[in-house]
Formats: structure tokens, sequence, C-alpha cells
């Protein structure tokens, strides 16, 4: 098999910034407004699937929002939100197929970005899913098929990727 070839090169499928704010009401107005300030998109609500009566959320309650950015749009957030990290990440940030996730404590740490006494502190998430050509084989309605192993992402590849791409440093 040939180690190199378009099919395996690897790409960022989608970027995905998340604030869970645990409850409807201000809170989620409050953050809706910083992540349409972040990146200039509507935020949609993410909805509660199940109820918990210790935390007081009901099953169809929005209790957060998130913004999803492809192509170049999303590696600029990754890039800003690595510069605000130092250009560092940890090794158990990654899953097993090469996706990662990484938390940003509060929204002024963005070049920029100015406290805004009205939102407070809000912190947010970011969880990048990185992808191979190839990968509509398992998610197409018709003739839908198992990705074979040999295009899979492994944590390595994706550790690998973000290195290279990003320049980013990993710590173990």
């Amino acid at each position: 098999m040939k180690k190199g070839g378009k099919m395996r090169i690897i790409s960022v499928q989608k970027a995905v910034v998340n604030i869970g704010v645990g409850e409807a009401g201000e809170k989620l107005i409050k953050a809706e407004k910083v992540l349409n300030m972040l990146t200039n998109r509507t935020p949609v609500r993410t909805i509660s699937k199940t109820t918990n009566r210790d935390l007081g959320i009901r099953e169809g309650m929005p209790i957060g929002c998130k913004v999803t950015l492809r192509g170049k749009e999303a590696d600029d957030f990754i890039k800003r939100a690595f510069w605000i990290k130092e250009n560092r990440i940890a090794d158990y940030s990654f899953d097993p197929e090469g996706n990662f996730s990484l938390g940003i404590s509060d929204y002024t740490d963005f070049e920029g970005m100015k406290y805004d006494p009205e939102i407070g502190i809000l912190g947010l998430d970011l969880c990048v899913t990185l992808t191979r050509p190839g990968r509509r084989v398992a998610l197409r309605k018709i003739g839908r098929q198992k990705l074979p192993k040999s295009q899979r992402i492994t944590k390595e590849e994706g550790i690998e990727f973000m290195k290279n791409r990003f320049k980013v440093e990993v710590v173990t």
C-alpha cells in the first residue's frame, strides 16, 4: 500500500465552540452574545435530553449554546484558541479517533475582547473533529459502509497533524 496519497491527507472537518450554562434565561442570552462576538455567527441553543431534578434541569429545556465552524473559519479560530493556551495541549485531550477538546476559562483571553461587567466571566469549550477524504462512505444514507481501519485517524496521527499544521506542543 502506498504510504502517501491524497486519501491519506488529514484535515479539520469542523470546530464546535460550546458554552454550557445549565439553565435558560439571562445566562443563556449572555452566552449567546459572547459566541456571537467571538465567531461572528448566530449560535444555536442546545437542549437538555434528560431530566435531572438535583440540577433543576427538565427534558427539552435550553441549557447552552454552540457554533459550528468549518473550513478557514475553523482554522482561524483554532489558531486563536491555541494562542491563548500558549500553543500547548495535553495528550489526554485527544480521543482514540484523533479528535481533541480544550477548555478556555474566560472569553476575554481572546485578542481584542474586553471585559463586559454586564456579561461577567464566561468560559467555553472547543471540540475539533479531524477527518480524511472518504469519510462520507460511513455517513451517507444510500450505500452506507463501514470506514476501513486504514482510513480511520488514530490518536498518534491526530497529535502529529496538530504539531505539523498548527505548530502546537503536545505535553504528556
